[in-house]
């Protein structure tokens, strides 16, 4: 059996962005769920201090599944068109899971 693969990204958009990050990434969360090995890829939206945030949460059948994403056309074309629109690297975490409840 293989162990799900978490991964968490933050991404801040310029505030000039936010709309066009905004919609890139609403076209990324459809087409990575149509992937195979993707379980959960959800898109959520923070605001503090007049800066947004926007956060993915993914799961993924096992590595193989997260390289495969990493690897698909959607991402590497949404990495190149909206790589100048950031205001700083996206922070991404890989993780696994210890003790999650699955619904």
């Amino acid at each position: 059996m293989t162990t799900p693969i978490y991964v968490q990204a933050i991404i801040v958009p310029k505030p000039e962005h936010v709309q066009d990050v905004e919609r890139e990434m609403l076209g990324m969360v459809a087409a990575s769920r149509r992937e195979e090995g993707c379980l959960v890829y959800d898109l959520l939206k923070d605001e503090q201090d007049g800066q947004v945030r926007f956060h993915v949460q993914e799961r993924y059948r096992d590595m193989d599944a997260v390289q495969a994403h990493r690897d698909s056309s959607h991402y590497r074309e949404y990495r190149a068109k909206a790589g100048g629109w950031f205001a700083s690297a996206p922070q991404v975490t890989v993780l696994q899971g210890v003790d999650v409840a699955q619904k």
